[in-house]
């Protein structure tokens, strides 16, 4: 009896297809949920070099700070920028940053006023614009009934002081290059971004008297020290005007403090008595930058009675072969406007002096004094009295002499702070001083980042802005890559020929593969 093959069984059709149909559901569900979750939960990555699109942290705090989040209307960014302007993509995602961390109150809208002709019309309407150019406009009224248009001082029609406009003209920094031809050198969208944003919210800069009759500091040219030290307060939206402290009796209310910047000329009683005047009331406000060991009498008696004494001295260290005259240090912990610089190295070029400071001294507690060191110079360097003087022992005083000289702990910076600082409910009310002993680091030549940093939150903390302190935003530079023209050549014989025969190969390669 032979065995009879069996016939195969016939697959089950409707089973297959219900295990097909569940699958393909199954995977749809998946990629709903996933998109969903997504949506939901997601984190942006700035995988660029140097953090391009990442915003600062001076930035971040204020955007998340009370000023932005306890306003009742949201603040309004209009973009209006070409697609085909070679920083579109860039300040798109910087605009992008702004709104995404301003948790909802900054709304952005973006025209393209080639492609959007009818909404660019409508919004230069609205606006009062009469020339269509590459902007962001932020309008930051209190209320829709605030006009957008109004009166100057001198009578024109003017944009509201809550309204501003960052140019994309103003995000660049040019320079002229060898050939004599302005050319792009770095891109500084966020300063200027951050600037018209706190300008739009407060509706005017604040403003710092500089007295100008009692300081020395070089003016000329365009990267000259003065020059940089106003572009740095500017990207902080304030002000700095030039003034003379004499015949003043009063500092007006309308300035938000005084600058005293390498002070020459010593002050009068009567110009001390209205700087201690000044100092008594609240929110009063003293940026002083010293010229390493020159400090006018008076100013320094007066600096002296708030704990903080300008030393004449020379912050200096020596090696085996050369005198070293660089100054370096850390900042200091425990202060909150330079949080994010604390434990940093610091390193200020040129002339720097010695601060003596008077920490939890009784006389300055009884009065509610309370300076603070805010760099302190690394173990090594000392403070020489002697330095410079051609004397018969000069090469001795080249050396350090416990006698004459200053001895470390050496500080270059301090804080004084005049008021219930650690109370709540008075901080606001309090005076603030800032005093360095350098102003060489204003020098283009001599810059550093770190010291920017600390000088423009320095100069927040002096106005009360204590949420836009920290590290300001990094500079882009635009870089040209020399090509040689057999360079260019074999580039351009790489992208016409070699590439599309590669894929021409590759493509053959695999129809054979198939085919056989």
């Amino acid at each position: 009896m032979s065995d009879k093959p069996k016939r195969p069984s016939r697959p089950n059709r409707f089973g297959l297809g219900f295990l097909s149909i569940l699958q393909i559901v199954i995977f749809l569900a998946a990629v709903v949920f996933a998109n969903y979750l997504a949506s939901e939960n997601h984190m942006r990555a700035d995988f660029s070099r140097s953090g391009d699109y990442t915003l600062s942290s001076a930035t971040k705090s204020y955007l998340e700070s009370d000023v932005i989040e306890t306003r009742e209307r949201p603040i309004k960014w209009t973009m209006l920028f070409r697609r085909s302007s070679p920083f579109y993509e860039r300040v798109r995602a910087l605009a992008e940053e702004y709104a995404r961390s301003s948790n909802g109150r900054i709304e952005l809208e973006i025209i393209d006023p080639l492609r959007s002709p009818d909404r660019t019309q409508q919004f230069t309407a609205a606006y009062n614009l009469t020339l269509v150019r590459d902007l962001i406009l932020i309008d930051a009224r209190p209320s829709e009934e605030t006009p957008i248009v109004t009166e100057n001082t001198a009578g024109t029609p003017a944009l509201n002081p809550h309204i501003t406009l960052a140019l994309a003209e103003e995000m660049l920094t040019y320079i002229m290059d060898e050939s004599g031809q302005r050319r792009p050198d770095t891109f500084r969208a966020e300063d200027l971004l951050t600037a018209r944003l706190v300008e739009a919210i407060e509706g005017k800069p604040r403003t710092f008297l500089f007295l100008a009759d009692k300081s020395r500091i070089d003016t000329e040219g365009d990267d000259s020290p003065w020059n940089n030290l106003a572009a740095t307060l500017r990207y902080q939206n304030i002000q700095i005007t030039p003034a003379n402290l004499a015949g003043l009796k009063t500092i007006p209310d309308v300035i938000n403090g005084l600058a005293i910047i390498a002070p020459k000329y010593d002050f009068t009683d009567a110009e001390i008595e209205t700087l201690e005047a000044y100092w008594n009331t609240p929110r009063a406000a003293l940026l002083i930058l010293l010229d390493a060991g020159e400090c006018p009498p008076k100013l320094r008696t007066f600096l002296r009675s708030k704990g903080v004494t300008p030393q004449r001295d020379r912050i200096i260290t020596k090696d085996t072969t050369r005198l070293i005259t660089t100054a370096r240090g850390n900042f200091t912990e425990g202060v909150s406007f330079i949080k994010d610089l604390a434990g940093q190295a610091a390193v200020f070029e040129g002339a720097s002096s010695s601060l003596q400071i008077r920490e939890n001294a009784d006389d300055l507690i009884v009065r509610k004094i309370n300076p603070t060191p805010l760099i302190r110079i690394s173990d090594g360097f000392w403070g020489e009295t002697d330095f410079g003087k051609n004397t018969a022992d000069a090469k001795e005083g080249e050396n350090f002499d416990p006698i004459r000289d200053n001895p470390a702990p050496l500080y270059l910076a301090a804080s004084v702070t005049r008021g219930a600082a650690n109370d709540d409910r008075f901080a606001a009310e309090t005076s603030r001083m800032i005093v360095v002993s350098n102003t060489d680091f204003l020098d283009p030549d001599r810059q550093r980042a770190e010291n920017i940093d600390f000088l423009a939150s320095a100069a927040n903390w002096l106005v009360g802005r204590d949420s836009l302190t920290g590290l300001s935003p990094r500079t882009i530079g635009t870089y040209k890559m020399p090509l040689l023209d057999a360079q260019v050549s074999f580039i351009n014989r790489l992208n016409l020929f070699f590439a599309p025969l590669a894929f021409l190969l590759i493509g053959g390669l695999v129809f054979s593969s198939r085919r056989s």
